[in-house]
């Protein structure tokens, strides 16, 4: 498995407009944040969690020229907003794509997106989604995914914990306020976790570096990235400042299974 990073930033994306910060004005890469979504190839499959509205750049910068199937961790805009995007993907191999979500994220997705569901898209090849309501384990790709509960305010967000043959290799949980008793059952003893960590201060719907720390530990992850950031975190100064096992992720970046 090879988990490629699309994007890491938060809703705003960094640099923020108009934001004359130091993140903001780095000249360093890896401050640079598109919306946060990841990649996820195994032999069989390229699978997307989560059409950020920068969706199309991220595909065109790491040349992703095939998609088998979309997770969503929740509907909001930042997460979804690139969904009209997957329709290449169908033009390519005329075929439609299974995108799973919860029943919350899959309802708000065919209402904002009501010409793919009702098959009002009539143009030849257009985006053909295939709903797939999250109820439980489910397989892809040689995988065994996980999808687990995640607070984050008002709403629950699904995270993904990615399992092959009983190794226990991904957790992805994104987006999240706090990781409850079920989510760190179901990743406990991760080879990496990939957690949200907005930044050092409190926030009403994520972790903050604390928080995701202390998750981390209890989860017993063997190694840990922050994703999500907002421009409160430079990378270089707040990986001078962690555990050696934990570390940023970056755009582009790449984690080898």
């Amino acid at each position: 498995m090879e988990i490629t990073f699309l994007g890491t930033g938060t809703s705003h994306g960094i640099p923020v407009i108009g934001c004359e910060c130091p993140v903001c004005l780095s000249n360093d890469p890896r401050d640079k944040r598109l919306r946060t979504s990841i990649h996820v190839r195994t032999p069989e499959m390229s699978i997307i969690v989560d059409t950020t509205p920068d969706f199309r750049a991220q595909c065109l910068r790491e040349r992703i020229k095939r998609v088998d199937a979309v997770l969503y961790t929740h509907s909001h805009v930042d997460h979804v907003l690139g969904f009209d995007d997957l329709r290449r993907f169908c033009e390519m191999e005329d075929k439609s794509i299974p995108i799973y979500g919860s029943p919350r994220t899959l309802s708000d997705l065919a209402r904002t997106f009501q010409y793919a569901f009702d098959g009002s898209a009539r143009y030849p090849n257009y985006v053909r989604p295939e709903p797939i309501v999250l109820n439980g384990p489910f397989q892809l790709g040689g995988l065994d995914i996980i999808p687990v509960e995640l607070p984050h305010a008002s709403m629950v967000t699904n995270g993904f914990v990615f399992e092959k043959n009983g190794r226990r290799m991904l957790a992805y949980f994104t987006d999240c306020q706090a990781v409850p008793p079920d989510a760190v059952a179901a990743a406990m003893d991760v080879e990496v976790l990939v957690i949200d960590a907005l930044r050092h201060h409190s926030h009403q719907s994520h972790l903050t570096t604390v928080g995701a720390i202390e998750a981390a530990r209890r989860i017993r992850a063997r190694k840990t990235y922050f994703i999500h950031m907002c421009h409160e975190l430079g990378h270089e100064k707040t990986e001078a400042d962690l555990p050696a096992d934990i570390r940023l992720t970056y755009d582009g970046m790449r984690l080898d299974f």
